[in-house]
């Protein structure tokens, strides 16, 4: 079961219980906690670096929409997947507005 109800308003953020590095357009994120160190391809990577400041979801959307040859549905989709599970694994806080 999801540990939070993530959604257009809600407000997400990466948490300061990691840390994160660029490897050549990709990301290598070491949760501070657990220990255990996640990588992301590009496009991840690129929200990861949307997230160093709080931000809506709706606008990583509109963002990575822009930026990309996606369309908005499928974007939304893919996003909602990628913060669910970096939610889960504490490296993203999320405001549940």
């Amino acid at each position: 079961m999801p540990r939070y109800s993530i959604k257009l308003t809600s407000l997400v953020s990466a948490s300061a219980g990691q840390l994160s590095c660029d490897l050549g357009g990709e990301a290598a994120i070491l949760n501070l906690k657990t220990g255990t160190c996640y990588g992301l391809n590009p496009v991840g990577a690129r929200i990861w670096s949307l997230l160093t400041a709080p931000t809506r979801v709706a606008a990583l959307r509109d963002a990575i929409v822009q930026e990309y040859d996606v369309e908005p549905a499928c974007c939304e989709a893919d996003l909602f997947d990628l913060l669910q599970k970096l939610a889960s694994e504490d490296l993203i806080q999320v405001d549940e507005q």
